[in-house]
């Protein structure tokens, strides 16, 4: 395309085939290194233009490296000696013998596993009690029903 014939916008190119480019600055980028590959040519890497006949390695001098921790909150600690959840019974009471109280049991059991988590012993003191409770009246009524159940089948012969 011919810089003559390019189209124009306020009297001026659109395409400038024949200006020089701006030089690139450096500044906030690293330089690039140039390496001479097998046939003897200097090749630039990506980067910033390296100045030429400079080649800088490593960190630039007086570099300052800072790390940063994240904070520690302290009043999330779960605690030392967790008390029981009783997870595993709520959900073989929910399953195999009373399907309300056990499903009650497993509510209580997971506040209890997350008042534990969060450091709330009392909370999670209250919440085990009332899972053990739960679970041992569902094993119960689910024993009763079955004892009950049993009973009337042999009632029927």
């Amino acid at each position: 395309m011919d810089h003559k014939n390019s189209p124009t916008e306020g009297g001026q190119s659109l395409l400038p085939l024949q200006q020089i480019p701006p030089q690139y600055s450096t500044h906030g980028f690293p330089p690039s290194e140039i390496y001479v590959n097998t046939s003897g040519q200097p090749v630039q890497q990506y980067g910033a233009p390296a100045a030429p006949g400079q080649c800088i390695q490593g960190p630039y001098p007086g570099q300052t490296v800072v790390t940063v921790q994240p904070p520690v909150n302290v009043s999330f600690t779960p605690l030392a000696n967790p008390l029981p959840d009783y997870l595993c019974y709520s959900i073989f009471t929910m399953l195999c013998c009373c399907l309300p109280l056990g499903s009650a049991a497993l509510v209580y059991s997971i506040t209890t596993r997350n008042a534990n988590f969060s450091g709330q012993r009392a909370l999670a003191e209250k919440n085990s009690k009332m899972a053990r409770t739960l679970n041992h009246v569902g094993v119960a009524v689910g024993l009763v029903f079955l004892v009950v159940f049993i009973i009337l089948q042999f009632v029927k012969i």
